[in-house]
């Protein structure tokens, strides 16, 4: 982990002045506070700084699966210039929720070695962020059997799990994409194809 320490001095008010920003223009009905970090789950996250949120909208920052709440911690730490592999020193959270969530990637990554164990079929996660695959791979560091890799670009990064012997991890599974609409007017009858516009029968 990095050495640099991120502090309420240094990082808190350029924190606080892009969320204000934000819940300014999109309306949240949102307060926050920006403390020194809790570390309830030292093993997984340790981090500089706390950005606790509370309110009437609170539940749309925990709505499926706290997408809202992990966004904004996205972009705020986009926003006050944070590299990638320090991510972890500021974390987000809204009633529990973190601790909530490092439980429950936990006990997903320790079913899925057992899974992975017993068939040595690779398992994928699905997508998620970076700081969440790194719990994924802190929770399944003590296993022998099995060990944890990240594969895919961008949005698509997941981890996949796979017996410890295995030399060629297997290709990350893509999500399947939405088909775009194709507006090509009123459906044609009787089937005729392109080669019968303008025919007379």
């Amino acid at each position: 982990m990095p050495d640099k320490k991120y502090t309420l001095t240094e990082a808190g008010p350029r924190i606080e002045q892009f969320l204000s920003n934000v819940f300014r223009l999109a309306g949240f009905k949102l307060d926050y506070s920006v403390a020194e970090g809790e570390t309830p789950h030292p093993d997984f996250e340790n981090p500089d700084l706390l950005v606790r949120f509370s309110g009437s909208d609170v539940d749309l920052l925990l709505a499926n699966k706290a997408e809202l709440l992990l966004a904004l911690e996205q972009l705020t730490m986009e926003a006050i210039g944070m590299a990638p592999e320090e991510h972890s020193r500021v974390c987000f959270d809204a009633n529990d929720y973190r601790v909530l969530r490092i439980e429950e990637l936990r006990m997903s990554a320790m079913a899925a070695a057992e899974r992975v164990k017993k068939t040595r079929v690779p398992f994928h996660f699905s997508p998620m962020n970076s700081r969440e695959r790194r719990i994924l791979h802190l929770a399944l560091r003590g296993e022998t059997e099995v060990r944890s890799e990240s594969g895919g670009l961008g949005p698509i990064r997941q981890v996949v799990v796979v017996p410890a012997d295995m030399k060629t991890l297997p290709e990350p599974i893509r999500p399947p994409r939405p088909r775009p609409e194709e507006d090509r007017g009123p459906r044609k009858p009787f089937g005729r194809d392109r080669r019968d516009r303008g025919r007379r029968f």
